[in-house]
């Protein structure tokens, strides 16, 4: 007879294969300690007692299915978080790139868009942006949504405002955005650029040759094997001496693709494909 443990992990295993074979969206091989508390949250959401009636729920209906996403993704960020990392970018990298005529840069697993307005931000200072097609993708479409409008909570705007100018900021970042209602609406400009797509790490292929690769606090999620995945269509995608960037927690070792970058700067994880 199963054990309690044993059989949850056979439900886990049921449910992934089964959104995935529904909806084309692959979880199986994100880390377990992660999704065993995401989906616990998700029963009590949808007031299922069991994985077995949560799976039944969201197979017949795609909206709880699209609801069940934002539970499945992370979409936890803010404005230039880990201002040194932007500060790092903006000394070590931008003027390397400023070198090309023009610039790709694929923002992977975007969220709700705060990286991307970070990095659009960062590259406007620095003479980039008019030049530069920036990829924004995700697998959960209302974070990309959210993402496209721009629009944050205005009790946000004052830890934005403090990573900015720890990030080196060269004005104010109200200049960016105007306030409305309880909210604040980045300037419309700052995405003109940007090319809002679906993309699955999980099982998704490459679709650019790009010099700038930044992913950071995804990969955490993921087992090793997802990991080598990932960092294989970074590889692939980037241009030679190309840019990789992660998150804080994050790093190649033990990856099969740790040979093919050098390390540029370690503590703020910012890699160069060889």
């Amino acid at each position: 007879m199963s054990s309690p443990h044993e059989l949850t992990e056979i439900e886990i295993d049921l449910f992934l294969e089964a959104f995935f074979r529904r909806y084309r969206h692959d979880f199986r091989r994100y880390a377990r300690p992660t999704l065993r508390r995401r989906l616990q949250l998700a029963l009590e959401h949808f007031d299922c007692q069991s994985l077995s009636l949560l799976q039944h729920l969201v197979l017949r209906d795609p909206a709880k299915a699209a609801e069940m996403l934002g539970y499945l993704t992370v979409q936890v960020s803010d404005l230039f978080r880990d201002p040194g990392y932007y500060l790092a970018l903006r000394q070590q990298v931008l003027p390397l790139l400023a070198t090309y005529p023009s610039l790709k840069v694929w923002v992977a697993g975007c969220g709700a868009g705060e990286e991307l307005y970070s990095l659009a931000i960062l590259l406007h200072e620095e003479g980039l942006l008019r030049r530069t097609l920036l990829y924004a993708t995700d697998v959960n479409g209302e974070a990309l949504r959210r993402a496209e409008l721009g629009v944050y909570a205005i009790d946000r705007a004052q830890t934005f405002s403090d990573n900015y100018r720890l990030a080196g900021g060269k004005a104010s970042l109200a200049d960016y955005y105007t306030s409305a209602y309880d909210g604040i609406v980045f300037d419309r400009q700052l995405r003109e650029n940007v090319v809002f797509s679906d993309h699955s790490l999980a099982t998704d292929s490459v679709f650019a040759e790009v010099q700038l690769v930044s992913c950071r606090n995804v990969l955490i999620y993921f087992d090793a094997e997802l990991k080598n995945r990932a960092i294989e269509l970074f590889r692939d995608s980037l241009a030679r001496k190309g840019f990789l960037t992660l998150g804080a927690r994050e790093n190649l070792r033990a990856t099969s693709s740790a040979n093919d970058f050098v390390e540029l700067d370690r503590p703020h994880r910012i890699y160069r494909k060889q």
